[in-house]
């Protein structure tokens, strides 16, 4: 089974998908927010994904902001739509995303374009969902 990554913006969403062992992953794509949820439609049915880790945007002391709510509220509205596709549960969870749009930015050398601004989404969308499977790798070794 797979994991998908979402970084729930304004106008864009950030996606990345990970390989079948749950080790990896890489950027997707970048969604319009308006077009989001015939993505994740056909995403769901084409493949085996079990958990949607969606970027969870505490500020920087750990607390909430309006746009921590809000996103947990879209959050909450899709995994109500998306709780099973095809007979297979779905998995939402919240995912601290701290500095991941910072680092898609480095990742791309500062790039200002256009496409490279829209790209950064879904870099920062693996970067949250790279976390989560480190996590999930880390504590597999602990037991």
């Amino acid at each position: 089974m797979k994991a998908l990554g979402l970084d729930l913006g304004d106008r864009w969403v950030g996606t990345a998908l990970s390989d079948g062992m749950k080790m990896t992953c890489k950027p997707y794509e970048t969604v319009d927010l308006e077009a989001l949820e015939q993505f994740l439609e056909e995403i769901l049915a084409a493949e085996p994904i079990s958990v949607v880790v969606v970027g969870y945007p505490k500020t920087f002391s750990g607390g909430e902001s309006a746009q921590t709510n809000k996103i947990v509220a879209l959050k909450n509205s899709l995994e109500a739509r998306f709780t099973e596709v095809r007979g297979r549960a779905i998995i939402w969870l919240l995912w601290d995303e701290r500095l991941s749009s910072k680092r898609a930015l480095d990742v791309q050398h500062g790039s200002s374009s256009a496409e490279a601004k829209k790209r950064s989404h879904s870099i920062a969308a693996a970067f949250i969902l790279q976390s989560y499977l480190d996590n999930l790798a880390f504590h597999a070794v602990e037991s």
